[in-house]
């Protein structure tokens, strides 16, 4: 097997030899062209404190330590904002070594900011899976802006696997980009491709949303069925600049258009915080073919922002953020966008699935 991220045949090779496990059948829909989607349990529990299990600990050992009380998701419930919930998933691991992994919020769960990591046996990292484990996997979930309605089955997350080194470095990355670009307009390379913010639209006035702090609960299996009104402020500037409040948290979108070729992923990596009192949220992976499919223009990047603890003020055209480029093992049999339905193929500024259009 090549070094890099494994691929859609790669991961049903892993499903079929028993590297990844699961209480039920694993569905064709789980497998995306570079990651696995993993599926809540039947059980959230309550707990009083976000944790780690650190070396020599199972999750269920820490879970006896924090557990407040649990919570039955077979029928739906109300996971609430502020609080902090671990769920067991239906996804297990046995991975050979040599192969580690990395976990994600889904991009429909990052746009509701919906705080979610995942969590192993023996674990020293959210989201990281290491080398060769044997074990299951846990979610931790804390709804920040909005309470939600969870249930069993759900994917809120989703997993990559790597093999070796897989990181593009930047001067393959330049070259990369001179053949086939990955970025409109001159690609900002160091340490993986710089984007920044777009707070001067081509039309209208309108360059983000903001979420309101007093609102009612989202269902997460209804899709376009809320209205965007109740739970987020429109943020509109005609002069390139806003000022982000402390604590508020922003949909914004990038600058740039982004190409991910089929031979590629990428991961969204926070930026710097010497460049700003905020942070990109954790917005993920991009899988092979984002923006490929789309006539050469690319997709934009959708920017989750969070302010810390100043007021600041964004610029437009001011850098937020970096993509690391990975290669892949292998190229996927589907794209995204191309062979799969993909939400946000040529996207532009867009809240989650579960709202109306605008």
């Amino acid at each position: 097997m090549a070094n890099g991220v494994l691929s859609d045949r790669q991961m049903t090779a892993m499903i079929a030899s028993g590297q990844i496990t699961s209480e039920t059948t694993i569905t064709d829909g789980q497998i995306q062209p570079a990651s696995l989607d993993l599926r809540l349990g039947s059980t959230a529990y309550r707990v009083r404190a976000s944790f780690l299990a650190g070396k020599g600990n199972t999750v269920a050992d820490r879970l006896k330590l924090f557990e407040m009380h649990k919570i039955d998701l077979t029928q739906g419930a109300v996971l609430e904002k502020g609080c902090v919930y671990v769920v067991p998933l239906q996804e297990g691991l046995a991975l050979p070594k040599g192969m580690t992994g990395a976990a994600s919020a889904k991009s429909s769960i990052g746009r509701l900011d919906l705080l979610t990591r995942v969590i192993t046996d023996n674990g020293v990292e959210f989201d990281r899976v290491p080398d060769g484990y044997q074990g299951p996997l846990y979610v931790e979930i804390c709804p920040r802006s909005f309470s939600v309605v969870a249930r069993q089955g759900q994917m809120l997350n989703q997993i990559i696997f790597r093999v070796g080194k897989t990181i593009i470095t930047d001067d393959a990355l330049k070259a990369l980009h001179a053949e086939t670009p990955i970025v409109s307009g001159d690609a900002v390379i160091s340490d993986g491709l710089g984007f920044s913010v777009d707070l001067m639209p081509e039309t209208g006035n309108l360059v983000g949303y903001r979420a309101k702090p007093h609102t009612g609960v989202i269902d997460l299996d209804n899709l376009a069925h809320y209205d965007p009104a109740e739970y987020w402020e429109e943020i509109r500037t005609t002069d390139g600049r806003i000022i982000l409040d402390p604590g508020a948290f922003y949909i914004l979108v990038s600058r740039e258009a982004i190409t991910i070729p089929p031979n590629c992923a990428a991961e969204m990596a926070p930026y710097l915080a010497m460049v700003g009192e905020f942070r990109v949220h954790y917005a993920g992976f991009f899988d092979p073919g984002f923006g490929h499919s789309t006539e050469g223009t690319g997709s934009r990047g959708v920017l989750e922002v969070r302010c810390h603890e100043a007021p600041f003020v964004l610029e437009h055209g001011q850098v937020v953020g970096r993509l690391v480029y990975e290669h892949m093992s292998e190229v996927p049999a589907q794209l995204y966008g191309i062979d799969i339905k993909s939400n946000y193929q040529g996207q532009g500024l867009k809240l989650s699935k579960h709202f109306k259009a605008p």
